[in-house]
């Protein structure tokens, strides 16, 4: 796991480096700054309306006596996602973006969910 956080924390930012400088290049500074100024403001936009209304599934859950877990799975990836939109950057832009979409969330959801399962029933 430590390898895995390593390998993130180091070669990810070099990449987003490397994409950004490129994209300096080729667009020139103010609009590369202005699609990442951009990006993070749609974002937090963006994550804030999936948040309210996660918050609301998990209230109305509740009142229903029902345990809000997917609706807590939710909140989790709209999180990171708004993390990571917040972080400078294309690729962590996209990623983020994909975690706020409803449809592509189901998609890491559910993958999140097979992954849990596979790793934790061998433990018990």
């Amino acid at each position: 796991m430590f390898t895995t956080l390593l390998f993130l924390f180091v070669t990810v930012p070099f990449i987003e480096l490397y994409i950004l400088i490129q994209m300096g290049n080729r667009l020139g500074i103010l609009p590369t700054l202005g699609i990442v100024i951009i990006t993070g403001i749609a974002g937090a936009a963006l994550a804030k309306h999936q948040g309210l209304g996660v918050l609301r599934r998990i209230q109305r859950e509740m009142s229903n006596g029902q345990m809000p877990g997917d609706a807590l799975f939710d909140g989790v990836l709209i999180l990171i996602g708004a993390i990571l939109l917040l972080t400078p950057g294309i690729l962590t832009d996209l990623t983020g973006f994909s975690l706020l979409i409803p449809g592509t969330r189901l998609m890491y959801k559910k993958h999140l969910k097979n992954w849990a399962t596979k790793r934790y029933a061998r433990d018990i």
